[in-house]
């Protein structure tokens, strides 16, 4: 059977996830102090070297040559971070990473049409949620990750909320540069930005975490009316869920009708196992001023240069450091899509180029016009 390249491309892409895994536990390794953490992260680096020798094994099984050995430069930057600032936010991206890679094999498990593929996938699904589970229990953190409908939680929002303040006064300033504007009119212009940028994403944030909430709250109510209508079809279901993760039937029928015959109980176990969400321990008012703050800063980096300098050289200076600052906020944004951190990083320069561009061109026209 002839291996089609986006087959291949996939193969590749999951040994590199492996490689820089095991590059990362072991950074973990290196800068844990607690030995019972040491010990963990020591034993999923190892893991992590067999799931490599697996997918170095299926290629060159298919006569696939493969030079993959280096972790990325996301997987170094990581790192480097951690040397710096501490391994906490590491050992929770790689609990993220983990719970990415279950739903991910899960996927190659689903809709591969190669054998030796779906068996890969299968186990690697089921050691990735091990890790998962393993690094949950040592953090202290319940549910099952690769079920959350969150990405990234709070740092999330703070990058993102970032970006788009950055973003749209970076194009107000440039629309008024090209209008021509004064010195003052520019700045008032970008403090004004500053203000409404971060009133619209903090109450956005805000109804977002809201509307987020009672979504939560009606699947809730659905599911305990379900529970209470028709448990014999809930307890099957539940049994089901139990059975595909590896239990056998007997055992996770007894398990579902234990839980069924209690109805919080059930209620809890459907919305974690059936519907995958988990309720957020932020409240919406949290989210909002985060957001909200995270898209001042943001807002406030093309202006900050007109409160310090004047004429061209404020001009310069703005234009410049926005344009690294898309570069840097693009690169952070890798962390939560998985894209790599320099494509990332120019993709978001080119857009903030864009923006400026598009605003500047619509200020000079508008003033032409006027």
């Amino acid at each position: 059977m002839e291996i089609s390249k986006k087959t291949i491309n996939i193969w590749l892409k999951h040994l590199q996830n492996e490689i820089d895994a095991a590059y990362l536990y072991r950074t973990l390794v290196d800068l844990t102090r607690n030995e019972k953490e040491k010990s963990i992260f020591n034993q999923l680096a190892k893991i992590e070297d067999k799931h490599i020798a697996i997918w170095k094994n299926q290629l060159k099984n298919n006569n696939i040559s493969s030079t993959r050995t280096k972790p990325t430069s996301k997987a170094k930057l990581l790192a480097w971070y951690s040397n710096k600032f501490g391994p906490e936010l590491l050992a929770k991206l790689q609990l993220r990473e983990e719970a990415d890679e279950v739903k991910s094999y899960m996927g190659l498990y689903r809709n591969s049409s190669v054998d030796s593929t779906k068996e890969i996938a299968l186990k690697l699904a089921k050691d990735s949620a091990d890790h998962a589970n393993e690094l949950m229990s040592t953090y202290g953190i319940k549910g099952e990750p690769w079920h959350s409908s969150e990405s990234g939680g709070l740092l999330r929002n703070i990058v993102y909320g970032f970006n788009d303040g950055l973003t749209a006064n970076f194009g107000l300033i440039a629309g008024m540069i090209g209008a021509s504007s004064a010195p003052h009119i520019i700045l008032i212009s970008g403090i004004a930005g500053i203000v409404a940028d971060s009133l619209s994403m903090g109450s956005s944030g805000y109804l977002a975490a809201i509307s987020e909430k009672e979504v939560y709250d009606y699947e809730k109510q659905m599911e305990l009316e379900e529970i209470k209508m028709m448990p014999e079809v809930e307890a099957e279901e539940l049994a089901l869920i139990y059975e595909a993760k590896g239990m056998n039937k007997t055992e996770a029928r007894l398990r579902a009708n234990k839980i069924i015959s209690n109805p919080e109980l059930a209620l809890d176990e459907k919305v974690k196992e059936e519907l995958g969400i988990i309720e957020k321990d932020t409240s919406p008012i949290k989210e909002g001023w985060i957001t909200g703050t995270a898209t001042a800063i943001g807002a406030f980096i093309p202006v900050l240069p007109f409160l310090i300098f004047t004429g061209s050289n404020a001009i310069w200076i703005s234009f410049i450091i926005s344009m690294v600052a898309h570069f840097a906020v693009g690169a952070a944004r890798s962390f939560f899509t998985g894209r790599g951190i320099f494509r990332s990083g120019f993709d978001m320069f080119v857009v903030g180029f864009g923006v400026a561009a598009v605003g500047y061109f619509i200020g000079e026209l508008i003033m032409k016009l006027f």
